[in-house]
């Protein structure tokens, strides 16, 4: 069963992730870090099931960080 990108943000927000205040339109969302090169997009509303795609992103990103900060 697919996770919800409510669950997806609140694992970027655990991370040290923090959201970009405007960027997005609609249900986008950008997140950064400031060991993380670039931003993360994430679409979707908190209720709406997270693609494949994005769960990977999501995983990939926090990898990259921790791996940063080990």
């Amino acid at each position: 069963m697919p996770r919800r990108v409510r669950d997806l943000i609140r694992e970027l927000l655990m991370a040290g992730f923090r959201q970009i205040p405007g960027g997005g339109k609609g249900s986008h969302r950008k997140f950064t870090h400031e060991q993380y090169p670039g931003a993360l997009t994430l679409s979707g509303h908190d209720g709406s099931d997270a693609k494949p795609y994005q769960e990977r992103q999501v995983r990939q990103a926090i990898d990259e960080v921790e791996n940063e900060d080990g």
